[in-house]
């Protein structure tokens, strides 16, 4: 396992996270992406520390909180050798308040998470989505206030825009709160729009990518193919109603690159897509959200792949789409080497 800095926060996880969003098996959504118990989380979670896990995500909205009790629970007696993840904000119940990033919300929030992980602390806590209702000024001094009590150790986001980002690290830097370190992402070959302002966005502001869904809500789990199209009764359509359209056309391109690598590597096509995700600029972790004990170790084998600089062109292409404006061609002379790899091969 390859550890890498989460942003510039001095803090190592692993290359590959455990994505605790399929414990719990609560309500339509959760449990459609996972029902494992108790037991069954204990032996995944025992099997991703063996295999040098130590970066676990969840958010206090997986199944009703479930998934943060069962969570906290497996890792109750290995504390020191996790770094826990959560994140709040979405709402989770019927009060009037329970939702957004009011002081109020929030600190009430983080109590409720700290309760149901059994922990005195949160290693990484993120906002789940952006708030456009409590003002930012606020929300960054809230969340200074917490780090500066020891109840959260590290902050970050998920879901929001660039400009919703770097205008509250503005604020922070203005005011000399806590800043963002990490920017939970959805990022798969069917899915790049990460790398059009997030991705250099990260890097200027030195803020570590952690990756969710990254096999496209499922659908590069190598299961699908022209042949194979997605069947109406696949737990896909629960999964995936709130993931963004996917073109067939591209989708089977980026799967036919896929299957051909695979027969040309030995490794499945899930695997090489995770694989992938593990070479591009500003990732610090890639979530893998297992249902069971054979998934994740299947899974976890992305690790050892090593694609060839072929191969990644290959899907590099086969992935690409054109950027919409302003993010085509105008800003093609002033690209950094860093992110030339980035660029379809159309743009020179």
């Amino acid at each position: 396992m390859k550890y890498h800095f989460l942003g510039n926060s001095g803090l190592k996880v692993s290359e590959l996270g455990f994505g605790a969003g399929t414990l719990g098996g609560q309500g339509q959504i959760f449990s459609a992406w996972g029902q494992a118990s108790q037991s069954e989380a204990n032996q995944m979670i025992q099997a991703a520390l063996d295999a040098g896990i130590n970066y676990f995500d969840t958010a206090d909205v997986y199944s009703d909180g479930e998934s943060e009790r069962m969570l906290g629970k497996a890792l109750a007696s290995k504390r020191q050798q996790a770094i826990i993840s959560t994140k709040v904000g979405i709402r989770s119940s019927a009060h009037l308040n329970a939702a957004g990033f009011s002081r109020d919300y929030l600190l009430s929030a983080v109590e409720q998470s700290l309760t149901r992980l059994g922990t005195d602390y949160i290693d990484v806590l993120q906002l789940h989505q952006f708030d456009s209702f409590t003002a930012l000024h606020q929300l960054m001094k809230t969340l200074d206030e917490l780090v500066r009590s020891g109840k959260v150790r590290y902050i970050g986001v998920s879901n929001f825009a660039g400009w919703q980002l770097m205008k509250a690290q503005a604020i922070a830097e203005q005011h000399g709160y806590e800043k963002f370190v990490v920017n939970q992402v959805y990022y798969s070959l069917i899915g790049r729009d990460y790398e059009w302002e997030l991705m250099p966005l990260n890097d200027d502001q030195q803020i570590g990518a952690v990756v969710w869904s990254p096999l496209g809500w499922g659908r590069l789990t190598g299961k699908f193919d022209r042949e194979n199209p997605i069947p109406a009764q696949s737990r896909l359509h629960e999964t995936a109603q709130f993931a963004p359209p996917v073109n067939e056309t591209h989708l089977y391109q980026v799967i036919d690159a896929l299957k051909q690598i695979a027969i040309e590597t030995g490794y499945s096509i899930p695997q090489i897509a995770l694989n992938w995700l593990l070479q591009r600029p500003t990732v610090s972790s890639v979530l893998i959200g297992a249902r069971n004990q054979t998934q994740l170790q299947e899974n976890l084998k992305a690790k050892d792949l090593q694609l060839s600089t072929e191969h990644r062109a290959q899907l590099d292409q086969a992935s690409a789409i054109y950027p919409p404006y302003p993010y085509y061609p105008y800003w093609n002379g002033q690209f950094t080497e860093r992110f030339k790899s980035l660029v379809p091969s159309q743009f020179g």
